[in-house]
């Protein structure tokens, strides 16, 4: 439930549910303060049968009644005379107290005949009550109480003697008691109704997501929150499990890079401390004398240049990799033809291969006049990473390397394979993760910083393509990467 709606629903309940069980209670306690305490019935039932303490004024009325019945006992003639009715009437302590004396169906006596006038025509008839039984009636629109008390005059007339008592409109100390006290009740009722349904709907998902985000500070992200509640709740629910997820996510991938830049510096630093350490041995020899001979010197000077190269190879690596992992690869594409392309790659790394005893083979498929978008300098390092790794990793006293260019209509495939050791079928899906490396023993004469695949990978996506590997131990590794044709619109005419 939405956060407005739980709103207007509390005002409503806060107004409207006290005064409904307010008038309920308010009907109950004045019944049975009228009913149950008095006894005696109400000809018509409202509030104002809920007026003064009812049992006060039966007191009062039943004092002059009881009297006037001992004198009936006694002298039956004295309530026909009007000075002694007058006596009596005198008194009378109550004001609101009189005696009604009717002879058949004439008015013979009022002690207040105004308001004896206007009750009259309701009084009941002669007979109609018993004297030994009445409890008397209340006339709930003149605000009366009643009790009646038939005789004969001594001319045998019927006759019938009233006691009336005016029920002051004043509210009973009984009924203001209680009525607080069920005013009382009633609120705390509400409140706790309100205060129940408000802790269910609100504190508790409050609570509940303050404790998530304390275990988020404390960086667990496995606190799972689940709700069907709709509105703000449920809205701030479905966002903390997105939040929670995301920073999990992200959490997850800083520990990885952490630990492939940790990797990184390790493989770096194995790496450097090889040619570092040869360098600095065939300089000591120079140094030593060692290399007495133009011949040997000339040895030395090749070894130490060759190492510097490798030394500036893995910082190079290092570079690109930095520039791969905040996008900042330099590319400039141009359309260039394949064939002319690979043809000159293949013959320039052909020279260095030869001189390694590494026989390449080359083979075009394609039309003589494909053309691919392509950065010729990101290309050439795709195809040079890929040729070193095979050359790393052969085991083969006669290497073998097949280049070939395969024509796939709105592309072409470039498949670089080699005669090497292979790679594990385990292995295969994860070549192309950075860092990554198949010889975890880290042969120094392989080296490597692990990054190149990763950076042949980046360098073939960006250009549109997608790269991936097939593989059979000591059978050898065969690369795959499709990179899409340029295709030029001709004018319709």
């Amino acid at each position: 439930m939405k956060f407005r709606t739980r709103l207007r629903v509390t005002f409503v309940i806060i107004i409207a549910l006290p005064l409904v069980l307010t008038a309920v209670a308010f009907c109950g306690i004045g019944l049975h303060l009228m009913n149950v305490q008095t006894g005696f019935p109400v000809v018509q039932v409202d509030y104002t049968a809920m007026t003064e303490n009812m049992q006060e004024v039966v007191d009062a009325t039943n004092e002059i009644f009881f009297g006037l019945r001992d004198q009936l006992e006694r002298d039956p003639a004295a309530l026909a005379d009007r000075e002694f009715l007058e006596k009596v009437s005198s008194l009378i302590p109550r004001k609101t107290t009189y005696i009604l004396v009717r002879k058949d169906r004439e008015l013979y006596y009022a002690g207040n005949r105004e308001a004896a006038e206007l009750i009259f025509p309701k009084l009941p008839a002669f007979g109609e009550q018993e004297a030994a039984e009445d409890p008397g009636l209340y006339y709930d629109e003149l605000d009366k109480f009643v009790k009646q008390l038939d005789f004969r005059f001594p001319d045998g007339s019927q006759g019938s003697v009233f006691v009336i008592t005016k029920v002051n409109s004043l509210i009973s100390r009984k009924l203001l008691v209680d009525m607080f006290v069920a005013i009382f009740l009633i609120l705390i009722f509400t409140g706790l109704m309100l205060t129940r349904w408000i802790h269910q709907g609100v504190f508790k998902p409050v609570n509940e997501l303050n404790l998530a985000m304390r275990k988020i500070k404390e960086g667990n992200f496995d606190f799972v929150l689940q709700t069907d509640a709709k509105g703000e709740i449920g809205d701030l629910f479905r966002n903390y499990e997105d939040m929670r997820l995301r920073l999990k996510e992200t959490t997850e991938e800083n520990r990885e890079s952490e630990k492939q830049n940790r990797e990184l510096v390790s493989n770096i630093s194995h790496d450097l401390k090889t040619p570092i350490t040869a360098i600095k041995g065939y300089v000591e020899g120079i140094m030593d004398g060692v290399a007495d001979t133009p011949e040997k010197m000339d040895k030395y000077i090749k070894t130490i240049y060759n190492k510097a190269n490798d030394m500036e190879r893995l910082i190079n690596e290092l570079t690109y990799y930095s520039g791969i992992d905040n996008n900042r690869i330099p590319y400039n594409f141009h359309r260039i033809n394949v064939a002319d392309y690979f043809g000159d790659c293949v013959e320039e790394v052909g020279l260095d291969l030869e001189q390694k005893n590494i026989e390449l083979n080359y083979s075009n498929l394609s039309k003589s006049d494909t053309v691919v978008i392509a950065d010729p300098e990101q290309m050439k390092k795709v195809i040079n990473n890929i040729i070193s790794n095979s050359v790393k990793y052969m085991d083969k006293p006669h290497g073998v390397i097949d280049i070939r260019i395969l024509d796939e209509t709105d592309s072409i495939r470039i498949e670089i394979e080699d005669n090497g050791k292979g790679v594990a079928q385990k292995d295969l899906p994860k070549i192309f993760e950075r860092f990554y490396r198949t010889d975890a023993s880290r042969n120094s004469a392989q080296g490597g910083s692990g990054i190149g695949l990763s950076i042949v990978k980046k360098i073939v996506e960006d250009h549109g393509g997608y790269i991936w590997a097939t593989s059979r131990e000591e059978e050898g590794t065969c690369m795959h990467f499709v990179l899409r044709k340029y295709i030029e619109l001709q004018d319709e005419g």
